[in-house]
């Protein structure tokens, strides 16, 4: 997947990927969903941010996690 509102630049933010070069961190977006923030909620904390821009951040994640070995606690 292609991702044209996320950016990754080492001289800003320390390389941290973040929204359109706004210096906000895709973390930070996908711990208010996570909080359960409303994209409405998310829009009014942060005005530059977009709809868009809150649905690749999660897809981002997404792919970010997708193909990799995880911690896990087990129930055993």
């Amino acid at each position: 997947m292609e991702f044209s509102r996320i950016t990754i630049d080492p001289t800003r933010m320390a390389g941290v990927p973040c929204i359109r070069n706004l210096r906000i961190p895709v973390a930070t977006v996908i711990d208010m969903v996570a909080d359960g923030m409303t994209d409405a909620e998310i829009l009014q904390a942060y005005p530059d941010l977009e709809n868009a821009d809150i649905k690749e951040a999660l897809h981002f994640a997404a792919e970010a996690v997708r193909e990799r070995e995880l911690p896990l606690l087990s129930d055993r």
